[in-house]
């Protein structure tokens, strides 16, 4: 009778547990950075229109406030420096969104609507509730 004093076995990494264990941790830091980027929008009291449509999602949106100030993409952009950026943007022929608030002068709006005229962007939509 033969007497086994050690029993060598091999070792063995099981990869099913350790795979959901990787896919938990990609779960929850997936959810934790999206947790971090903070929502942001602009601050718009928007006009209200009973004929206002879906646009396709536009490429570029162009807020103006009542202060006059003139924002891309939630980046402030002066005034003159609007038909500078959007000549350089309209090679791409992008779909452009004006969102202007309630109490905007008039005149600011023809102005950021004449920037993008003159940059070349032919499709350019109104932003309102309706």
């Amino acid at each position: 009778m033969k007497m086994r004093y050690f029993e060598t076995r091999k070792g063995r990494i099981e990869l099913i547990p350790m795979i959901d264990v990787m896919f938990f941790l990609l779960v929850f830091f997936m959810i934790l950075t999206l947790r971090m980027i903070p929502d942001q929008g602009l601050g718009l009291a928007l006009p209200q229109a009973s004929t206002a449509k879906t646009l396709p999602h536009p490429h570029v949106l162009i807020g103006v406030a009542q202060n006059g100030a003139i924002t891309i993409d939630h980046h402030h952009v002066a005034a003159k420096a609007l038909g500078r950026w959007l000549a350089g943007e309209a090679k791409r022929k992008p779909v452009v969104t004006i969102a202007a608030a309630r109490g905007v002068p008039f005149q600011d709006f023809v102005r950021v609507m004449n920037a993008a005229r003159t940059a070349g962007i032919t499709s350019i939509g109104i932003a309102a509730r309706p």
